[in-house]
């Protein structure tokens, strides 16, 4: 039996070129060959599209589609608009917990939820500067990978 492979996940955005380099900056990720900022003053075509960034390996993918309008997500509140889908990341200490809040808040993140005192699971929930909600979460040293 063949099954398909996730390929990418994709966020809507009105400013695909601002939210990728805020997702770019907060995980140290690169740009698809093609899809850099061009010099600044030069038109940036891609960046009113369709842009695409890699994991260090290559192999794990986020894009960002333009879109002309998008109504913020809601979460915790599921009413106006749920928030659909979310991205986990992860780290494994609560002191890279504590560094990466300060990094998605000068990157234009907002924080939604503060659960970084749970003994159990440490977690922050934000809001990316296009307001979809992501959670960044203390993983047992176990799950680290090797």
């Amino acid at each position: 039996m063949t099954f398909p492979h996730l390929f990418q996940t994709v966020l809507d955005t009105t400013d695909a070129r601002g939210l990728a380099e805020f997702y770019r900056e907060l995980l140290g990720w690169r740009y698809r060959p093609g899809n850099e900022p061009p010099a600044p003053g030069s038109p940036d075509p891609a960046g009113s599209d369709w842009l695409v960034l890699l994991d260090p390996a290559g192999s794990a993918r986020l894009a960002f589609q333009q879109v002309d309008d998008l109504p913020e997500a809601s979460w915790p509140a599921s009413r106006p608009f749920p928030q659909q889908l979310h991205l986990d990341l992860v780290v494994y200490s609560v002191e890279d917990l504590d560094a990466c809040h300060e990094r998605v808040l000068k990157l234009g993140g907002r924080l939604l939820y503060d659960r970084s005192g749970d003994p159990q699971e440490p977690l922050r929930v934000y809001g990316d500067p296009a307001g979809h909600p992501f959670c960044i979460f203390v993983a047992p040293v176990s799950s680290a990978p090797a």
